[in-house]
């Protein structure tokens, strides 16, 4: 495979993953940090703002997954994609662990 798939992989495995947070707190009626919230990834977008973010994502890493060829094949590119949910995990873990604490 060439070098772009694997980063393909890569974004794949974010967006896919990012699609969750983001439909899962918009179906359920919740607000979430989204990049078009006021301060952007900080402050609470609405549901629907939530469920349109998450569809796009879906929708984005549904193309770069299929425009990646990712296969069981090949190893690399699995654990690229992996890797790419890791990342975006770990650092959602992170980044949204305070969003309900009151800001002094």
């Amino acid at each position: 495979m060439e070098w772009y798939n694997y980063l393909g992989a890569f974004f794949a495995g974010l967006f896919l993953t990012n699609f969750v947070p983001h439909f899962v707190t918009g179906i359920c009626g919740n607000p979430f940090p989204t990049p078009f919230a006021k301060p952007s990834g900080i402050g609470l977008s609405s549901p629907v703002v939530n469920i349109s973010w998450a569809l796009f994502n879906l929708v984005i890493g549904f193309v770069l997954f299929k425009k990646a060829n990712i296969s069981s094949g090949d190893s690399l590119s699995l654990i690229i994609f992996f890797a790419g949910i890791a990342l975006i995990s770990f650092f959602s873990a992170k980044h949204f662990a305070g969003k309900e604490k009151p800001k002094d």
